[in-house]
């Protein structure tokens, strides 16, 4: 018999692996845009040409965020999440042996096949394994784990390209990915001892309820208008997600006149902010609903609270300094991670058990079409206007993500 502080202690371990693989997720989709400028010059790309390789990823990760959803309900969130690590680590090694836009678009759109599935298998993942009440809790260590990739990417990528090269940037952080999968393989065995069987649902013994009591059927779901406004409200942001990913790095060695090193020293700090605002929002919405706001209302609060951060934080291109412009884009990070804590969880709350990778995986796959549709613009952008447009957009995502999240009624599941 599995007491409920084994039921914890597994279910905080299953966290622990998610965090690291998002963590080495998005080390490896950003060491391109910390490295771009060296690319640009040794492939002889335009910001426009550069903005066509990540739009190659964004494309493959949208179609993959779906089918990725679709394999983890199959098959659970166990072996979805090995083969996704494995797939990706390979292409993103693959980046090293690019050799003009075509190979690297190429390179692009394997790694977003890799890449796809693992939020929707992490979500799943969650949502098995953690209660109502501690699930944001869960959602926002995985959210810390995209920042912090993030954050560490800018000076480990430049510690590596100064010394030996973009091409071993790629080769070395691609082989992180493969130190991951021994430890995750015996946790399972640990697992499958305790419960006798390798996939349980522990949190539906912490429930007293099966979590995959909802029998909605998936077209019904899809018939909703909530769902669609639930949908928008994550798509929105997701786009800020992208630009702030590809595109930050450049902008403070283009516009700010940061050289290479000075990245490397001075861009984990908005990185750190990020990683705060993902544990800080979701610990103040928990807090909010444990003292009797309700999940609706304490989810919705915690939401707009950061959401302000990012539409103020949009004002970095505007600042007459280059400190200025850090904290500012710090702040806007800060909020991002604090609403992206929040809104995911609010996505796995809403949508039938049964049923939460694959609808989670919609929404994922639309907010990276938006991205994806925007990343050529943004390329025009850079070269026609600079920054400017771009930074004014990422504040217009996040008013329309209000609307959309405002207009779709309560927080409670979609039956």
């Amino acid at each position: 018999m599995v007491t409920p502080a084994q039921h914890r202690l597994f279910a905080w371990l299953i966290a622990a692996f998610f965090f690291a693989g998002s963590v080495l997720s998005f080390v490896d989709r950003a060491v391109l845009g910390v490295v771009m400028p060296q690319v640009r010059a040794d492939l002889s790309l335009t910001n426009t040409e550069y903005s066509l390789a990540t739009t190659s990823f964004l494309i493959m990760y949208m179609i993959f965020y779906i089918l990725g959803g679709q394999l983890a309900d199959r098959l659970g969130s166990r072996r979805t999440f090995s083969l996704n690590i494995i797939f990706w680590s390979l292409a993103s090694i693959a980046h090293a042996v690019a050799r003009g836009l075509a190979s690297l678009c190429v390179f692009r759109g394997l790694l977003g096949m890799g890449e796809g599935g693992f939020f929707p298998t992490a979500m799943r993942g969650i949502a098995e394994w953690f209660p109502p009440e501690n699930r944001a809790k869960a959602v926002g260590l995985l959210m810390c784990g995209i920042s912090l990739g993030m954050l560490v990417t800018a000076p480990l990528v430049a510690w590596i390209t100064l010394h030996y090269g973009w091409r071993m940037a790629f080769l070395l952080t691609g082989a992180l990915g493969f130190l991951v999968i021994p430890p995750w393989l015996l946790l399972h065995r640990r697992i499958q001892k305790a419960y006798g069987m390798l996939d349980p649902v522990p949190a539906q013994n912490l429930m007293g309820k099966s979590v995959l009591s909802n029998d909605s059927k998936l077209g019904e779901v899809l018939t909703r208008r909530r769902y669609w406004l639930f949908l928008l409200a994550r798509a929105f942001p997701d786009t800020v997600t992208f630009f702030y990913l590809f595109w930050l790095p450049g902008y403070f060695q283009a516009a700010r006149h940061y050289d290479l090193e000075k990245v490397g020293k001075l861009l984990w700090i908005p990185f750190f902010c990020a990683d705060v605002g993902a544990l800080g929002g979701a610990w103040l919405s928990s807090s909010f609903i444990q003292r009797g706001m309700g999940l609706d209302k304490g989810r919705k609060l915690a939401l707009f609270l950061s959401a302000i951060c990012p539409i103020v934080g949009a004002a970095a291109y505007l600042a007459p300094t280059h400190s200025l412009a850090l904290a500012l884009v710090s702040l806007a990070l800060f909020g991002h991670f604090s609403w992206s804590s929040n809104m995911q969880t609010v996505i796995t709350e809403v949508m039938p058990r049964k049923h939460v990778a694959t609808l989670y995986g919609l929404t994922g796959a639309a907010g990276t079409l938006m991205a994806a549709i925007t990343q050529p613009l943004v390329g025009r952008a850079v070269d026609s206007a600079g920054y400017g447009p771009a930074f004014l957009g990422t504040a217009g995502a996040y008013v329309l993500a209000l609307v959309m999240l405002f207009s779709a009624g309560r927080i409670e599941q979609i039956s």
